[in-house]
């Protein structure tokens, strides 16, 4: 609904009538709390709709990095983020009271989950209670961190009515989920179509109208429970379906067949087959949590979320098939795990990113060294990085090393490696993304998730 529109019918207050205004001639400031792989592309989109955003984070590394022009996210072009901080259109603080200049902002901090798989939500907390305290009557505060439903009602709406700030009338509140893909050439954060959820009709109409304005597809659902049900979905489905191709590739191992092979014949059928590939287990932020947001919700409601367990059961155990995958390869060629070197091929969570979060990597590297393997790793995109205090250091991916190692072992399969040349120059190549599918010659003994792949 335009301001004009809402003028016509008689609906909306006043709060919304200006709020609508200022977004329609871009005159409204957007803040954005939480400047990481989520919040820094849509500040950075909003400032290119002609907005002036302010950023608002609380580490100094991140605020310090984006006040000299610099970008900390690999699909954020450093040119952008320096052109648009020169021109003022784009400011970061870890100031909080910058966000009473704000008529809008979004929330996207990080929403992980503890070691019981409960959601941690002392991020979002924290985020709501800073901006309770600095904004003003008129603010649309907008959800976008990935949780529970139930969430931006239940958790976030009181904070505000505690302030004496009735939703819908003196503040707006709206959940939209992020749906950012970190590495994808294709979608970003402008062409990704945004589903926005309000508490109110007027909280909802204008979220749909902020996020127009530099989104090009807008898609309004009923509630804020419904969007925060999208993001599970989503992710949920490809979970489940992880599960299901991870399940297959250990079924073809048992019976001799290649699952590559079938998963590409079953391709073919041009309806009721979505083509999934299995691998090491899964990685990010997001499919490896975002299920168990909602089979927490919903053991709160006593019922238990079938699908959802044994997808995160199978997942959770691939990084040991892939470890086992290895001793068996190393026995082939009478050799032990324990003392043997290792070379692990990429450590970021997926294909052509700089991200390790939740990375089955990890876990191979891990089990890999508990049974007495020295362990080293290369990575084009990730050259160092931390994990539990521990501080490992790539290696180069030569000749040397290769040969000096018993085995290497694709865990990510990034574009930028030449596989060719990791099969010429090692002695057993354990293959969990089927990256030597198209090698001639190999010298090596290749070892795929299947057997006679």
């Amino acid at each position: 609904m335009t301001t004009a529109q809402a003028q016509a019918d008689g609906s909306g207050t006043e709060y919304e009538r200006r709020l609508l205004e200022r977004i329609a001639d871009h005159t409204a400031v957007v803040g954005v709390v939480g400047l990481g792989y989520v919040g820094l592309p849509l500040a950075v989109e909003f400032a290119r709709a002609g907005f002036r955003v302010v950023g608002y984070d609380v580490s100094r590394r991140v605020i310090e990095g984006l006040a000299a022009g610099r970008s900390h996210i690999q699909d954020v072009p450093t040119a952008d983020v320096e052109r648009f901080v020169r021109s003022g259109a784009l400011g970061a603080t870890m100031d909080p009271a910058r966000l009473a200049e704000v008529d809008a902002v979004s929330i996207a901090v990080p929403t992980p989950l503890v070691k019981t798989r409960d959601p941690d939500m002392s991020y979002v907390d924290k985020a709501t209670d800073t901006i309770a305290a600095h904004c003003r009557p008129g603010t649309l505060v907008v959800l976008e961190s990935t949780t529970y439903p139930g969430t931006t009602r239940e958790l976030v709406q009181p904070k505000f009515e505690g302030r004496g700030l009735t939703v819908g009338r003196d503040i707006f509140l709206a959940f939209s989920p992020e749906r950012v893909d970190p590495g994808n050439e294709r979608y970003n954060t402008r062409n990704t179509p945004k589903v926005v959820g309000g508490i109110t009709p007027a909280c909802l109409r204008v979220a749909a109208a902020l996020y127009g304005t530099c989104i090009e597809k807008v898609v309004p659902v009923s509630s804020p429970e419904a969007a925060e049900l999208v993001k599970l979905l989503e992710n949920t489905f490809r979970s489940v379906n992880i599960g299901l191709v991870n399940e297959m590739a250990i079924i073809c191992d048992r019976l001799g067949v290649n699952v590559w092979e079938v998963i590409e014949a079953a391709a073919t059928k041009p309806f009721g087959f979505m083509r999934f590939t299995p691998g090491p287990g899964i990685g990010g932020h997001c499919i490896p949590l975002d299920p168990h947001y909602l089979a927490w919700k919903m053991r709160t409601l006593n019922y238990r979320t079938r699908f959802i367990d044994v997808a995160s059961e199978i997942n959770s155990q691939m990084p040991d098939f892939v470890v086992e995958k290895v001793a068996h390869a190393l026995n082939d060629v009478c050799k032990a795990v324990k003392g043997s070197r290792i070379l692990v091929i990429g450590v970021a969570y997926k294909r052509d990113i700089d991200d390790i979060r939740e990375s089955p990597a990890l876990d191979v590297i891990r089990l890999l060294e508990e049974r007495g393997a020295e362990v080293k790793y290369h990575d084009p995109f990730i050259p160092t990085f931390t994990e539990d205090g521990r501080v490992r250091h790539g290696v180069a991916l030569t000749a040397e090393a290769l040969a000096g190692s018993d085995a290497a072992v694709i865990v990510t399969d990034h574009s930028t490696i030449n596989y060719q040349f990791v099969v010429d120059h090692s002695l057993v190549v354990v293959d969990t993304r089927n990256a030597t599918s198209r090698v001639t010659r190999p010298r090596a003994r290749i070892v795929s998730l299947s057997a006679s792949a």
